[in-house]
């Protein structure tokens, strides 16, 4: 037997779905964690870990701001489609799923 991070990794055998849905149906879930627990992330020998893994939540990327003409042109834009929905309601229109509608 392999002493090492992954060696109680290394002496798992598989487990068939069936036999993983009979035992969660036959667990506790009322019951107290174990003193003895051992972490997943220690078993699976990984050191660095977060609560979430790192595919569901890119990390934060440092914001862009916009300079310049490009921040007269983005508030230009926003406050045309701002204008462009006030003038359709004022003529009684209704632009809530992209077509109007009277």
């Amino acid at each position: 037997m392999a002493n090492g991070p992954n060696s109680a990794v290394d002496d798992v055998q598989p487990v068939v779905d069936d036999e993983l849905a009979e035992l969660a149906l036959r667990l506790d879930v009322d019951a107290p964690i174990a003193a003895d627990a051992v972490d997943v992330w220690t078993v699976l020998g990984l050191t660095a870990h977060s609560p979430l893994p790192t595919w569901y939540q890119p990390a934060p990327m440092g914001v862009r701001r916009l300079e310049g003409w490009r921040r007269h042109v983005a508030r230009l834009s926003a406050a045309l489609v701002i204008a462009s929905f006030v003038v359709i309601n004022a003529f009684g229109l209704c632009n809530t799923y992209g077509q109007l509608h009277v």
